[in-house]
């Protein structure tokens, strides 16, 4: 299963340019997940939300739709990674079970400065709860510093299988090994200038990968820290146009849906 999206839906530029005019706010979130098939939230990064705004989510998007949720910066942004069992409790306490089955990945963000600390790091990972309530929950971790792009840190993931962000972008590292029995992407550099966000020859590589990645290969063309993982079973992709020219964003995703479609 390959599933292309955008981070967020709330975004005062997309009015008029990705939602057609004189849409209602409160229907945006309702178009938006019959363009794309998954949705990065932001918002649980910053603060807690309330059960009645995951069943409101849920009620409104189509029944295979997918959200992944990006993990509270009270557990990221610390200088103790292994202190942050209390916020990872809160976040898993606040709800978002009721996405029931259109709950996917939970990506957890490392700050740019934040360094690679394997004992440190590997506290972390252990609190991340592999169930919750009976429901199997996938981690995934995005690192920004260039101390991570090291063997012991993707042998750590691998352990307790938790995915590595693929990041597309000029200002962080990109490290493509495989650590789960799932993709997580993040493509970082769409450009105001092109309509459909990335070049289409840009759209089409990155259809492959993700084809690639579907079948339980790897891309030969992506950085790997480690020795390239042996070919395994099928596995579910996640790709999302976030960040870089955000206007851009749905554009690009509707493209990579199309190149996905039709390559």
């Amino acid at each position: 299963m390959i599933r292309v999206g955008i981070g967020g839906w709330v975004f005062e530029p997309w009015r008029g340019e990705f939602y057609p005019k004189g849409l209602a706010q409160a229907r945006e979130l309702e178009y938006a997940s019959c363009k794309v098939r998954t949705i990065e939230i932001n918002a649980t990064f910053y603060r807690t939300q309330k059960p009645d705004s995951f069943r409101k989510w849920a009620a409104e998007t189509p029944d295979d739709f997918v959200f992944s949720l990006k993990g509270p910066q009270f557990a990221t942004n610390r200088r103790v990674l292994a202190e942050a069992g209390p916020a990872i409790e809160r976040f898993f306490a606040s709800g978002l079970l009721e996405l029931k089955s259109k709950l996917g990945p939970v990506l957890w963000q490392m700050a740019p400065s934040k360094k690679f600390d394997q004992a440190d790091f590997a506290a972390f990972l252990a609190l991340l709860p592999a169930k919750v309530d009976g429901r199997p929950i996938r981690h995934v971790v995005e690192v920004r510093h260039e101390s991570f792009v090291v063997p012991s840190f993707v042998e750590l993931l691998r352990k307790f299988s938790v995915g590595v962000a693929v990041i597309d972008s000029e200002k962080h590292p990109l490290i493509a090994d495989i650590t789960a029995d799932f993709v997580y992407a993040r493509l970082q550099r769409t450009c105001e200038k092109e309509k459909s966000g990335y070049p289409s020859r840009a759209l089409a590589l990155w259809a492959k990968r993700a084809r690639q990645w579907a079948a339980g290969d790897a891309p030969n063309d992506l950085a790997v820290v480690t020795a390239p993982s042996p070919a395994s079973s099928e596995r579910d992709v996640f790709i999302y146009m976030i960040s870089g020219a955000k206007v851009r964003a749905p554009a690009a995703a509707m493209a990579l849906i199309d190149h996905l479609k039709r390559d």
